[in-house]
């Protein structure tokens, strides 16, 4: 049963059947897949700062965003990359995806590895997205993760999957 359709974000309230044959009412939020991308130059890697109305605070990640009807994952994530961070990639290599919350939710988050990186204005900006790019130093990174500055569980995820 629909409980919410509008735009992109759908809530359902579902009937499943658990594996020991048990049935339970859950209520699923479906808001599509996305793609985020971790860009790579030498020793650096091109996060940005965004404000996220949320949570009424600018966070540190790496450019991602929601792919289009009929979009596959590595053209959101080039897509993405172009808007956000103002740069192309001629090399997107999948490393795998994340369900972000799958307690509740059925998103898939597509990750990539983003190299061979130029400028490019392909693609304009969300009117609604305020982003400062940022180039920062791999271990930095893994700073910014251990003290808290980035705390965006995909952005984590993907700087542990391009990052070994």
């Amino acid at each position: 049963m629909d409980i919410y359709r509008g735009g992109r974000l759908s809530v359902e309230e579902k009937l499943f059947r658990l594996p020991n044959g048990k049935e339970r009412r859950k209520v699923v939020v479906h808001p599509g897949d996305a793609a985020i991308m971790l860009p790579i130059e030498g020793d650096s890697c091109v996060l940005i700062r965004q404000f996220r109305f949320v949570i009424d605070e600018y966070i540190y990640e790496a450019p991602a965003g929601m792919l289009n009807s009929g979009e596959s994952p590595r053209d959101c994530a080039r897509r993405e990359l172009i808007e956000e961070a103002r740069l192309d990639a001629k090399t997107l290599i999948p490393r795998g995806f994340i369900w972000t919350t799958p307690g509740f939710t059925d998103e898939k988050i597509y990750l990539f590895e983003a190299r061979d990186l130029a400028p490019s204005d392909e693609y304009p900006l969300d009117e609604d997205e305020i982003i400062e790019v940022v180039r920062v130093p791999v271990p930095e990174v893994w700073e910014m993760i251990r003290d808290g500055r980035i705390c965006d569980a995909k952005t984590i995820a993907i700087v542990a999957r391009c990052l070994r």
